[in-house]
């Protein structure tokens, strides 16, 4: 069995391309949120998720899930669309 080798990106380089950040909270269904959905659009929404190991990762695109958390960046991700996103530092995002 080969095993998929997933390629990775460090937050830091999303950042340094995409610019930073804010923390977007959902307080409605996302089909219905009108901002929600131009991000998505135009791939500027990244959702981070808890890893096996407790560390956060994340994923250019929206994925909708538990315990997700999502963020907006003011660039498109689409370069970072295959990667998983490591080394978060929470420091970088807007609150």
């Amino acid at each position: 069995m080969k095993l998929l080798k997933v390629k990775t990106a460090r937050f830091s380089q999303v950042i340094e391309k995409c610019g930073a950040p804010e923390v977007y909270t959902l307080w409605q269904k996302p089909a219905a949120d009108r901002h929600l959905q131009s991000h998505i659009k135009n791939n500027r929404v990244m959702t981070i998720q808890k890893s096996e190991s407790g560390t956060d990762f994340g994923i250019a695109g929206f994925k909708e899930r538990k315990g997700a958390t999502y963020l907006l960046f003011p660039k498109s991700l689409k370069r970072f669309a295959d990667k998983r996103i490591v080394g978060i530092d929470w420091a970088l995002v807007r609150q």
